[in-house]
């Protein structure tokens, strides 16, 4: 099981972190630009964490530096199906991570969730980049 994955299911947020590199970009699948940096990806997937109910990893594929892992959850009663696209670093450090979801009625209440903790998201991130 890939740690990210490991990490995630158990909802462990410092875990997740400690296994993003300093220079990770995420791509979200709300979002048209990318997001560089550990303190805003990192506020993101907290954020998700709190967003998305009964997550769970049905597969993963992947060996070496590059990694999909396929997920099922609900947002606002909207099933979603999606998948993690995970790179990492020579360092064993997540550098990259990409999310895709579908249907489109799921990804659009997956915006508008994401979008109230919008705030608490740059607030967290400010905190996250002042601790570094």
């Amino acid at each position: 099981m890939h740690p990210f994955r490991a990490a995630v299911e158990a909802r462990d947020e410092a875990a997740i972190e400690a296994l993003l590199a300093e220079d990770v970009v995420f791509t979200s699948p709300v979002a048209f630009q990318p997001y560089p940096g550990k303190p805003i990806t990192a506020a993101i997937l907290r954020a998700v964490i709190r967003v998305f109910e009964d997550f769970r990893y049905v597969r993963e594929i992947g060996e070496g530096s590059d990694h999909a892992l396929l997920f099922e959850a609900t947002v606002d009663g909207k099933q979603l199906s999606g998948c993690d696209f995970v790179h990492l670093d020579e360092n064993g450090k997540i550098d990259e991570l990409t999310v895709m979801v579908r249907p489109l009625s799921a990804a659009t209440a997956l915006a508008a969730r994401m979008g109230e903790q919008f705030e608490r998201i740059k607030a967290e991130a400010i905190a996250g980049s002042q601790g570094s």
